[in-house]
């Protein structure tokens, strides 16, 4: 990676000495103090095991996949992880595309180092049939924009990535039980990775004085900068990996001082990535809820269809018109049964008590029927005739003779009620 930033382009003989000097005074030329982070930026996607991190203007996309594969022979029992980069001639003048430069080969072994040498990822967890069928997990880093530490960036993107991944859950099936059987997540919920720890990666910058050192050094401060060194370490302090890439030499004075800024570096990083993390499951875990509508009402069991149409119709119309034209029909079916044929009489309560049609002109379900009575006025005409239909069309033609009267006994019940019509007449005759 030096070899890079010493072929990228040549910062000026007065600029060298400016940022050496404001060194010097404890400032930077971006306004920070030495030891002080740029602002870190973390973005989830959707989709799991995607993550966008900006580090100032340093910009780094990663994505996760996994996929079945076959076990080295000397870890039948564990998956694999790989780190690839890409680095895009966008992001820096000096980035070539084609195959990829020592600098992206360097950036990968730099964050491939501090994973497998910490044993954050539980490697074991990621077998399926011991021997035959694991999980390889592969993390690819793509550089979009380079303004210096692309290994803090690329660290932390990986990080979120592996975070948000799920890999699908297997089960094994067939008669002999060596059947994978890879299910989809709609069948079931894919399986997160098992992290123990995340190894956060600190980048230094020393110059040509030992005393002077930077902390997330820039694309400017790279050029002028003598040596450097990563150091990747987790919350709880413990050392995961350190990378000294060539330059001037350090005393082990120094290198412990570095190891205790890195230390509460990556407390601050852990929590910001947590933190994000965490919104990220709870967006998806609301995702995961099915929305179900609005409650309507449905028939249920032997009732009559008209009362489901009628509560639909007033659940549907929220301005209440609904319920307004309910009443209106209630209005119409009222008025049509109080309009019956003659010989009819009605009582206060709307209930008919002599019926002259006969009995298909029925309706046992209406309301404005009383049964009692009913039954008792059709017990006292006999049974009905159906009337049949004419054999020929002569008997169309001729004119239908007018309704006789047909004289029938009174019901017992129609005898009550003219009984007290006669009392009334009778005590009128007295006066």
């Amino acid at each position: 990676m030096e070899q890079r930033l010493a072929n990228s382009w040549r910062m000026p003989l007065n600029d060298n000495k400016f940022i050496e000097a404001a060194l010097l005074s404890d400032l930077r030329v971006d306004g920070r103090r030495p030891s002080d982070h740029r602002k870190l930026t973390i973005k989830l996607a959707k989709q799991d095991g995607s993550a966008e991190v900006h580090l100032g203007h340093t910009h780094v996309v990663t994505f996760v996949t996994a996929q079945l594969v076959r076990p080295y022979k000397d870890r039948p029992n564990e998956g694999s992880l790989s780190i690839f980069t890409e680095f895009s001639p966008m992001a820096d003048p000096s980035f070539e595309p084609g195959r990829p430069a020592e600098s992206a080969v360097e950036l990968g072994r730099v964050v491939d180092r501090g994973l497998r040498e910490s044993r954050a990822i539980d490697t074991e967890s990621l077998c399926v049939l011991s021997g035959k069928l694991v999980w390889a997990i592969r993390v690819d880093i793509h550089i979009l924009d380079n303004a210096g530490n692309l290994v803090d960036a690329a660290n932390i993107a990986a990080l979120a990535a592996l975070l948000t991944f799920r890999r699908p859950e297997c089960s094994l099936a067939g008669e002999d039980g060596q059947e994978v059987v890879v299910h989809p997540p709609e069948e079931r919920d894919p399986i997160p990775l098992s992290i123990h720890h995340l190894p956060i990666a600190v980048t230094f910058g020393f110059f040509s004085t030992e005393n002077l050192l930077v902390i997330d050094p820039t694309n400017e401060e790279e050029c002028v900068m003598t040596g450097r060194m990563t150091a990747t370490l987790n919350s709880n302090g413990d050392v995961c990996a350190i990378q000294k890439a060539g330059g001037e030499g350090v005393s082990q004075r120094f290198i412990m001082h570095c190891l205790k800024l890195a230390h509460a570096k990556a407390i601050d990083i852990t929590t910001k990535i947590k933190d994000a993390v965490e919104v990220h499951n709870n967006e998806r875990a609301l995702r995961k809820i099915k929305r179900h509508p609005a409650s309507v009402a449905m028939d249920v069991g032997d009732a009559p269809s008209g009362i489901g149409e009628k509560q639909n119709q007033l659940l549907g119309d929220e301005d209440g018109t609904g319920l307004d034209k309910l009443k209106l029909k209630e209005e119409e079916n009222s008025m049509e049964c109080e309009a019956t044929p003659s010989g009819q009489e009605h009582s206060k309560d709307g209930g008919s008590k002599n019926f002259s049609g006969g009995p298909s002109s029925w309706d046992p379900y209406s309301e404005s029927v009383d049964p009692d009575l009913l039954k008792a006025s059709l017990a006292s005409r006999g049974p009905s005739v159906a009337p049949s239909k004419p054999k020929d069309s002569s008997r169309e033609t001729k004119p239908q003779e007018p309704p006789q009267e047909i004289k029938t006994d009174f019901s017992p019940i129609d005898k009550s009620l003219t009984g007290g019509q006669s009392n009334e007449g009778d005590r009128s005759r007295t006066l």
